[in-house]
């Protein structure tokens, strides 16, 4: 996205584009790693399915980052998140692909521009794997956040 949504140009029930993500094993370990989570469910399948689970899975700081892409991807680079509400449900496991859904629920004008809050799922082959909203501060026409 190389331009930012105008506040003004926005309306409630927007829908946003769809976002698939393949969960390769690579973007589950390399998520992890990267959000300094060690534990070995997130990066080591026999440990994990000593553990009870089915295989490896994603964590929530790599979630929420997949999440907070997704409304930015529509956003632009001018808008600012102000707040992520998540909860997480199915897990995350390699092999499957997890798709982005939103609209936007709710519009807060302000002096210049205004707040969007985005309702959100991400579901894989198993359910909804993350659900919930995020607020984003959008510029108004003039510009201005």
């Amino acid at each position: 996205m190389t331009a930012t949504v105008i506040f003004e140009d926005v309306a409630v029930g927007e829908v946003l584009p769809e976002l698939p993500i393949e969960l390769t094993p690579t973007v589950i370990v390399s998520t992890a790693l990267a959000t300094r989570d060690f534990q070995d469910v997130h990066h080591d399948r026999d440990l994990a399915q000593q553990r009870g689970s089915k295989d490896i899975f994603m964590n929530i700081l790599s979630s929420t980052g997949l999440v907070e892409r997704f409304v930015t991807d529509w956003a632009g680079p001018n808008a600012i998140v102000r707040q992520i509400n998540i909860r997480l449900g199915a897990p995350n496991h390699p092999y499957d692909t997890m798709v982005l859904r939103g609209q936007v629920k709710a519009l807060e004008p302000g002096e210049t521009g205004g707040i969007a809050e985005v309702e959100l799922v991400g579901s894989n082959s198993m359910g909804n794997h993350v659900v919930g909203t995020v607020r984003v501060q959008l510029p108004g026409k003039d510009g201005a956040r």
